[in-house]
């Protein structure tokens, strides 16, 4: 039983590190996620990301120094790449974050990137999302602004659920700016289920995501 659990901490330990190093070298392809499966013949290496193609490379030469550096320096048994297209990016917080980074840094107002980003979430189906911007954003002071849309749930089930987030960092000449993305994905509607005495259950739904949303800012000196 030791040896299983020192099995998979030490292969979770490796994925996260991993995770990190893509993270950081291969924001601009749109980089989500990796699993590592482990295999007969050597580990499975799975790297989830919205543009396949930048990790990829030509002719696949992206792919071979990432066999080889998962290899020497991440001591990955027989590493097999594969990248994997996002199935709905629109939905996944770490892209949508890097996306809202790449804008800034692009030179767009770091306000009007997180509407286009939280507009285009909403319009994938998203039942809320919520996009916090911190740093020295309009000030010397750090400050941060918020934007709220429909439901974003913090605790409960849901949160295991339907809940993703991620955050990334962006430098800029002001200092480190950072981007929190919460995206609550489609799933089931929330129903109230009241049971009469001596009578049918009664379901009342909630109203849906779309008629209670709403966009907020707020500021905090």
């Amino acid at each position: 039983m030791v040896d299983i659990k020192s099995h998979f901490i030490g292969l979770n330990l490796i994925r996260l590190k991993i995770d990190e190093f893509l993270s950081k070298n291969f924001m601009r392809a749109g980089y989500s996620k990796v699993d590592l499966v482990k295999t007969p013949l050597g580990t499975r290496v799975i790297i989830y990301a919205d543009r396949p193609s930048l990790l990829i490379g030509r002719k696949g030469q992206t792919i071979k120094q990432l066999t080889e550096i998962f290899e020497k320096y991440f001591k990955v048994d027989n590493p097999q790449v594969v990248v994997t297209q996002v199935e709905n990016p629109d939905l996944d917080a770490r892209i949508v974050a890097t996306r809202v980074a790449l804008a800034i840094e692009k030179g767009y107002h770091f306000r009007r990137a997180a509407f286009v980003a939280l507009r285009r979430v909403l319009a994938a189906g998203a039942q809320g999302v919520e996009i916090i911007i911190s740093g020295k954003i309009i000030s010397e002071r750090a400050k941060y602004e918020k934007l709220r849309a429909g439901k974003v749930y913090k605790a409960g089930q849901h949160l295991d659920r339907l809940s993703d987030r991620a955050v990334i960092h962006l430098l800029r000449k002001p200092g480190i700016y950072g981007i929190e993305v919460y995206i609550v994905k489609p799933g089931e509607p929330d129903d109230v289920i009241a049971i009469r005495e001596g009578g049918a259950p009664e379901v009342t739904q909630t109203s849906s995501p779309q008629s209670q949303s709403n966009v907020e800012g707020g500021k905090q000196a």
